[in-house]
C-alpha cells in the first residue's frame, strides 16, 4: 500500500536538504514544533493544509509544487507495485506441463 504520507515526508525532506537547511531552521520559520515536523518528515504524521501551506511558505515553493511532486512519487510506487504484483502472478501460473506426471497422466486438476 502506498502511504501519502511517507511520500509527503520524502519530498518535504529532500527539499529541505536541497536548500542546506537544518530540521531546527525550517521549524523556526513555518513555526512548527521540531518534533512533529520530524514526525511529518518520516512519514508518521498527518499534515493539515495550513500546516502543508506554513511549511511550503517556509521552503519557498508553492504547495502545488509539493502537491505535483508527492502525486509523481506516489504514481511511480504505484507502478512498482503493479510491477511486483504481475511478476509474482505470472511467477505463480502453472506452465504447459503442471498437473502431469512424465506417463502423461493427469495428477491433478482444477476444475
Amino acid at each position: 500500500m502506498v502511504l501519502f504520507r511517507r511520500l509527503l515526508g520524502d519530498v518535504l525532506r529532500s527539499r529541505r536538504v536541497e536548500q542546506g537547511r537544518t530540521l531546527r531552521q525550517l521549524c523556526a520559520e513555518a513555526r512548527v514544533s521540531l518534533g512533529y515536523m520530524s514526525e511529518i518528515e518520516r512519514g508518521q504524521k498527518e499534515a493539515s493544509s495550513e500546516l502543508l501551506a506554513a511549511i511550503c511558505a517556509a521552503l519557498d515553493m508553492p504547495l502545488s509544487e509539493l502537491l505535483s511532486e508527492v502525486s509523481d512519487a506516489v504514481a511511480l510506487e504505484e507502478a512498482a507495485m503493479a510491477l511486483r504484483l504481475e511478476q509474482v502472478t505470472t511467477t505463480e501460473l502453472p506452465g504447459p506441463s503442471a498437473g502431469r506426471s512424465t506417463g502423461g497422466e493427469v495428477v491433478a486438476s482444477a476444475a
